[in-house]
């Protein structure tokens, strides 16, 4: 059986553990590795080595460490394939999604290929008499990511391509339940030049992460996962000292007005809805038709689009999306959708009991469609997470600007209509980090940020872009006075004044 190990210095650790984990494969719901689930002895090798490493790093001029990133991109486009047939044969989304996750992880490293043009401060001349104040951003040290397994290439790669490039060491630990993606991006950054230890892997549960929150020489923690995990490594890890951002759930929202083509909100529905499962936190899962009228229209659109939707194996290159992650998950789902019915939800299309012809096992749903949700139900308060669609009507404008607004979550919202006025208004009055107009999935391009507002996101500062650089880096000020004259030092305890 395949074996997952940490990999620490350059290499595979080695180091003996009795605890392990096992990696399923979601199709056919058997066993096809373990990974090793770390402690103490793992994350000190690991911080030892990247605290040797880094300063020669961060010494090391802009250019070259971009030479790195573009070696690294082409890495990993040569071997886009291969990643993302593994990626798929442990999450269980497809291979076209796969590639999506990797290529988006990517655009970030390609952002940071241009990182010494951003890096390179700012510069006053003659800020008071005979004196010069400069700006320089200089890098934290040593950081370190806790991702989720829902993007096992994506995240990783948003976080570790932005704080390498700003001159950190970077430590990783991913999810346990699809470690292997990870480690063969630790092994890509070492062919394209990275010295060792500056992106190291270390696995482990709950113990792993609190020994990262706890560590005084990790500087900096980004997370991605649930919203009470998020909260949890925001309060520890800015309690020892941290600099913390940490991504938690989602629960988006699609506006449909009146005016907006059907047709195009039904095909991206869909896709936003059930694309990957439903197990993304920038999914859409709650749609929110506006009147009677468009709810109608939307729903008898709705019906048979989704009962024409593929479900199958990762490899089908047919499938729109395949199984959920885990044997657990697919019972929590299904337990939701159960209570959803319980607290008088119209089940339009059940996508319980669904079955792969030939994997049975696997952890298949089929797609699940919803009416008549309202606000006060807990199926539409909490994240399901899965292959779900609940239809939530709204009466008006306003009522439907409202129910995102003071939805827990705040990660991303959309509207679909052919009206500016109305899409503008939307825009700037919503309470949500992330706003699509006639954009189903808005995750901002790599050069602008990522992140959610209210229980979506804890923490100052987004993902990648500007507020990537500013979150691993900090500003280091500098001002200095060149006085003409004979320089007797009879004013060098005076604190200059800029007028």
């Amino acid at each position: 059986m395949r074996y997952v190990d940490h990999f620490i210095h350059g290499g595979t650790a080695g180091l003996a553990s009795t605890r392990k984990h096992a990696v399923m494969d979601p199709n056919n719901g058997g066993q096809q590795a373990e990974v090793v689930l770390g402690g103490t002895d793992a994350l000190e090798r690991a911080v030892a080595a990247a605290q040797a490493a880094q300063p020669a790093w961060a010494a090391m001029n802009p250019q070259r460490r971009a030479r790195v990133m573009f070696e690294f991109k082409h890495l990993i486009e040569r071997d886009m394939q291969p990643l993302a047939e593994l990626l798929s044969s442990e999450h269980g989304k497809v291979i076209a999604d796969s590639k999506g996750d990797i290529q988006r992880g990517l655009e970030v490293v390609e952002f940071c290929c241009g990182l010494p043009h951003v890096l390179k401060g700012e510069f006053t001349q003659g800020a008071g008499p005979g004196i010069d104040v400069t700006s320089m951003r200089q890098p934290l040290g040593i950081g370190a990511g806790i991702t989720p397994f829902n993007f096992p290439a994506m995240i990783p790669l948003w976080m570790g391509a932005m704080a390498i490039a700003a001159g950190n060491a970077f430590i990783l630990k991913p999810s346990e339940r699809d470690p292997s993606v990870p480690v063969k991006i630790a092994e890509l950054w070492l062919e394209a030049g990275l010295p060792d230890g500056i992106f190291q892997v270390v696995h482990g549960d709950k113990e792993m992460v609190d020994l990262i929150l706890d560590h005084p020489a990790i500087s900096a923690v980004s997370f991605v996962g649930s919203s009470d995990i998020a909260q949890y490594v925001y309060s520890r890890g800015v309690a020892a000292g941290k600099r913390v951002q940490a991504m938690g759930g989602a629960k988006n929202h699609g506006i449909v007005m009146p005016d907006a083509d059907l047709d195009q909100v039904v095909g991206d529905l869909c896709g936003a809805a059930f694309g990957s499962a439903g197990e993304r936190c920038m999914a859409l899962p709650v749609v929110v038709p506006v009147g009677e009228d468009t709810a109608e229209r939307l729903k008898a659109k709705l019906i048979p689009a989704i009962e024409a939707l593929k479900v199958g194996i990762s490899t089908d290159p047919d499938a729109q999306y395949g199984p959920v992650v885990t044997a657990q998950h697919k019972a929590n789902i299904e337990r939701w959708i159960q209570t959803a019915v319980d607290e008088g939800s119209e089940l339009v299309i059940d996508g319980r009991g669904f079955k792969m012809q030939g994997h049975e096992e696997g952890y298949f749903l089929g797609p699940t469609l919803l009416d008549r949700v309202t606000p006060e139900m807990t199926s539409y308060h909490n994240e399901i997470f899965g292959p779900v669609l609940q239809i939530v009507r709204a009466k008006d404008f306003e009522e439907a600007l409202v129910l995102p607004s003071k939805h827990q979550y705040g990660n991303g919202v959309a509207i679909f209509t052919r009206n500016g006025h109305a899409a503008r208004e939307f825009a700037a009055r919503v309470n949500v980090g992330m706003v699509g107009i006639n954009v189903p999935i808005p995750v901002p391009v790599a050069y602008h940020s990522f992140g959610g507002w209210k229980r979506s996101g804890f923490g100052d500062t987004d993902q990648y872009g500007m507020e990537g650089l500013k979150f691993w880096t900090k500003l280091k000020k500098i001002t200095a006075r060149w006085p003409d004259g004979g320089g007797d030092g009879s004013n060098a305890f005076i604190i200059p004044t800029m007028g």
